[in-house]
């Protein structure tokens, strides 16, 4: 039987929302701080939701209403910069599609059915401090107010104040070398709907889909030597970044034909792409990250909102059914530590070829029915990753 009754969440976003509900079904009392003085709606583009996701969605009891958000994937499709498809492949027929989703509208989701159930949320908090006493953990805010709780859970994403609380010698966040753009336009029939098309583009890596009201979504992935932080791009002209994407995919096909459509308006800038290196210590003493905050792998693994989703029910399994944060934390680390390694390992090595320039796009088309009948069989490439499950009822122990 757990010691945990109470818990502090930093950070109001996807992991920390999934943490409150599965904490609340736990039996466990949550509270979320949030450094933004109001919900954070309008951050981020669009995500993709994994069968594995949508798996731990439900067990919080919100895998019902995803059907209302966003498009089903459920057959993506690879090209050069000049059209010419070298892959192709179907999803796994029996599980439910991917899902591209707004974030905003998934972390509203999760933000009502948290408050519905009873969770508080309280806003203009950012945390500067934490110290464990014999009787809880008291985290100290900005504003000079402090809370008190018997667990602190860092949720606050890839640049974790947490984090650092932990192991000031954490690794910081890794630049990829690209930065990434989002947007919608009313286009041609450039696709079909329930179809991701990736292209590797001669500069640069565009995808588009059909949204749900039938437009065309679509992002791109831009080299650049200077990282710059989406606050910063957002301050830039958006003729300025829409001139930039014209540019960089002015000989790709049908980045090129999309791009003429957009407006200003509709140019998302995301800021430098990061990824999160392993990291020493998920926890210390009161204190222990989830999502982000923990494991942040690249965009293009699909699996950052999942794999978020998945270490906040684990980790709200682990402080119900074992007696003490340290054990409990030692667990959800032991359960989730190589999985979530592994996937981003595996994206860092996709990553690299986002945008290959012509003579790796050459090189890549050319082994493409090799790799059809080998590498990008659907059951090998999203079999182990998608099939995961979380069995709530089953008891968690130390081994």
């Amino acid at each position: 039987m757990t010691q945990v009754r109470t818990a502090m969440i930093i950070g109001s976003g996807i992991a920390g929302s999934v943490a409150a509900l599965a904490l609340r079904r736990a039996g466990i009392e949550p509270t979320v701080f949030e450094a933004y003085d109001r919900p954070p709606d309008d951050v981020g583009g669009e995500l993709m939701l994994a069968p594995n996701g949508i798996d731990a969605l439900g067990v919080v009891g919100v895998g019902d209403d995803l059907h209302r958000l966003g498009s089903p994937i459920r057959r993506t499709v690879m090209t050069d910069g000049r059209g010419r498809q070298f892959g192709e492949f179907e999803h796994l027929p029996d599980l439910p599609p991917s899902r591209a989703i707004r974030r905003a509208d998934l972390q509203r989701l999760l933000r009502e059915r948290a408050e519905a159930a009873g969770v508080r949320y309280v806003y203009g908090r950012r945390v500067v401090a934490a110290t464990d006493t014999p009787d809880g953990i008291t985290a100290s805010f900005a504003d000079g107010s402090s809370a008190t709780a018997d667990v602190l859970i860092g949720a606050d994403g890839i640049r974790s104040t947490v984090r650092r609380l932990i192991d000031p010698s954490a690794p910081k966040a890794r630049y990829t070398g690209m930065l990434g753009f989002g947007g919608a336009v009313q286009a041609p029939q450039v696709s079909e709907p329930g179809v991701m098309h990736l292209a590797n583009g001669h500069d640069g890596f565009f995808g588009h889909w059909i949204g749900s009201d039938g437009g065309v979504n679509w992002f791109s992935n831009i080299t650049s030597d200077k990282p710059i932080a989406m606050s910063e791009a957002r301050r830039v002209s958006p003729d300025l970044w829409l001139n930039r994407l014209r540019r960089v995919h002015a000989r790709d096909v049908p980045a090129r034909e999309v791009l003429d459509r957009a407006e200003p308006q509709d140019v998302f800038p995301f800021g430098a792409i990061e990824i999160l290196p392993p990291l020493p210590m998920w926890y210390r003493g009161r204190m222990v990250l989830v999502g982000d905050a923990a494991h942040a792998p690249s965009p293009v693994s699909g699996q950052g909102a999942s794999l978020a989703s998945e270490s906040a029910v684990q980790l709200a399994r682990c402080l119900r059914d074992l007696p003490g944060a340290q054990a409990a934390f030692a667990a959800y680390e032991r359960m989730r530590r190589p999985r979530v390694e592994k996937i981003a390992a595996d994206a860092a090595r996709a990553n690299q070829a986002k945008a290959p320039g012509p003579v790796a796009s050459t090189l890549m088309r050319l082994l493409a029915p090799v790799a059809r009948r080998t590498v990008l069989k659907p059951e090998r490439m999203f079999g182990p990753v998608h099939r995961h499950r979380i069995d709530w009822d089953l008891r968690v122990t130390t081994t």
